[in-house]
């Protein structure tokens, strides 16, 4: 008998009936009163009065009317760049250590501020994931193996005495002593700089270790299971590690995924679905009969949500000043928000780039929808990556295909107006029958797309091209594992300079 995971277990099982749910509503009140609280006393909290909007009988309304909407270009330009400097006391308390390196979407790259409190706040978050998963009714020997977390390198960059790498690199580099029993693979492989030495590493000690979980971003996951069976010369990677149960996805969709990941599991497999950006974490999956994230609504982040309309954004896919912006208690199910967050980091009212959708607003839970930047809408097609996900998913069904990856650009080819996709699949199929199947599933679930398609929107023409093809290409213009994303929508001018690599192919 497993008598040390049985004692976990039960700890977990009785920790979670101790500290229940939060009440959102309640929670996200206390949170930005402490936000103000703390900050009060910094250059931002000077300038925007947060004593005075403490005092108000609506603090939540005060601080909405006073204190403007920023993305990361404008909160760097005006305040961020003195924490470069070296200056403190800017946006939160005192200085920090950490910078989070993103390339993002919403700027060419970005440098978030990790405050220490944020650190506190993200180990928080991570034990209240460890908690919940007394729902779903796991062995207790599940509780004594190894944890594989695929993240970004530990070995920060050093720059004008701040330390700098991504936000998985980080948590990694200031995980707690008792943790680092269970943490693969490792404080010296996970220190590796390259993303291909830390693969070839693990590879070779996988069969050395009893992994019962495993976490990182899906592309570079699918990766690393393949190259370890591979190595091994084995079926599944289950024959390497026959307790791995569970998989805790994060950064994007798991859906387009799931079929490929399947393939080479032998038995049944958990998925929790995790939302840790470079700005905190902020959602976890915490029950199984679900696909929704609970925001974590009382752990130094308030949210604010934004409906992603026309109306509210501006031409660079920026909410506008005077948006409709709502609180958890106000927004609704099936709803596209812009998600904007005030956190212990010293953001304050942060459009973060992502759309999220309620899927159950009593619990606050939520999907990730796409990007501000990843929806296309150059003629009215309307196109979330939400809707693209559903509408390939569909088509990996229709044509028994896995695909990984995948970008569409709106272009212009002479006088017409034509969206272009390329799908990353395991193998080539006809992309005639693939593009009709395609058009005609987008247009029976978006209206919007439908009337474009009869009026301003031309063609669709689809690409089917070996998934390597984008890994290929992120690693000669990105850089490959961690937490890199292939980008779902791309402007023109980008958009062909990834068509030319892809012909070099």
């Amino acid at each position: 008998m497993a008598i040390i995971g049985e004692i976990i277990k039960r700890a977990i099982g009785v920790t979670g009936i101790i500290s229940s749910d939060p009440e959102p509503i309640k929670a996200q009140q206390e949170v930005l009163i402490s936000l103000l609280q703390k900050a009060k006393n910094t250059a931002f909290g000077r300038k925007y009065n947060f004593e005075n909007i403490l005092l108000e009988a609506d603090p939540i309304k005060a601080f909405q009317e006073q204190v403007p909407i920023y993305d990361y270009d404008k909160i760097h330009e005006e305040w961020w760049h003195y924490l470069h400097e070296g200056h403190e006391n800017i946006t939160w308390p005192g200085g920090q250590r950490y910078f989070a390196l993103s390339s993002g979407t919403t700027s060419n790259s970005k440098a978030i501020p990790v405050t220490d409190d944020m650190l506190e706040s993200i180990k928080k978050s991570g034990i209240q994931q460890i908690l919940s998963l007394k729902n779903f009714d796991l062995p207790a020997d599940f509780f004594e193996k190894d944890i594989m977390m695929l993240g970004s390198s530990t070995q920060l960059r050093q720059n004008n005495g701040f330390l700098e790498g991504e936000i998985s690199g980080i948590s990694a580099a200031n995980i707690p002593l008792w943790f680092r029993k269970f943490y693969k693979p490792g404080r010296q492989i996970a220190n590796s700089k390259e993303w291909d030495e830390r693969v070839s590493k693990i590879v070779r000690a996988a069969k050395n270790w009893d992994i019962g979980s495993m976490t990182g971003i899906p592309s570079w996951s699918e990766i690393l299971l393949k190259e370890i069976i591979k190595f091994n010369k084995v079926e599944t990677i289950h024959d390497i590690w026959p307790n791995l149960r569970v998989y805790t996805t994060g950064g994007v969709a798991f859906g387009p995924y799931r079929k490929s990941f399947e393939k080479l599991f032998a038995q049944p497999m958990i998925y929790i679905d995790t939302y840790l950006a470079s700005e905190g974490y902020l959602a976890t999956q915490k029950r199984p009969d679900t696909s929704g994230m609970a925001l974590i609504v009382d752990n130094g982040v308030f949210f604010e949500f934004v409906p992603f309309s026309e109306d509210n954004m501006d031409d660079n896919g920026c909410v506008k000043q005077n948006a409709q912006v709502l609180t958890v208690d106000q927004v609704e199910e099936g709803v596209e928000y812009v998600l904007l967050i005030s956190t212990v980091s010293g953001a304050w009212r942060y459009m973060i780039g992502d759309t999220v959708m309620f899927t159950d607003k009593e619990r606050a839970e939520i999907i990730i929808s796409g990007r501000t930047k990843h929806f296309l809408n150059v003629v009215g097609e309307q196109l979330s990556v939400h809707q693209m996900n559903n509408a390939i998913q569909k088509l990996e069904e229709k044509f028994n295909l896995h695909i990984s990856e995948f970008t569409v650009a709106s272009i212009k080819d002479g006088d017409k107006n034509i969206n272009r996709w390329y799908l990353g699949a395991d193998q080539v199929q006809n992309s005639a029958e693939i593009k009709e199947f395609l058009d005609l599933e987008l247009q029976e679930n978006n209206k919007n797309y439908k009337v474009a398609r009869h009026q301003a929107l031309d063609d669709v023409q689809v690409n089917v091209i070996p998934v390597t093809h984008f890994y290929s290409w992120s690693e000669n213009f990105k850089k490959l594992g961690g937490q890199t994303k292939i980008p779902r929508v791309m402007k023109e001018e980008d958009f062909e300079e990834f068509e030319n690599y892809i012909k070099t192919l």
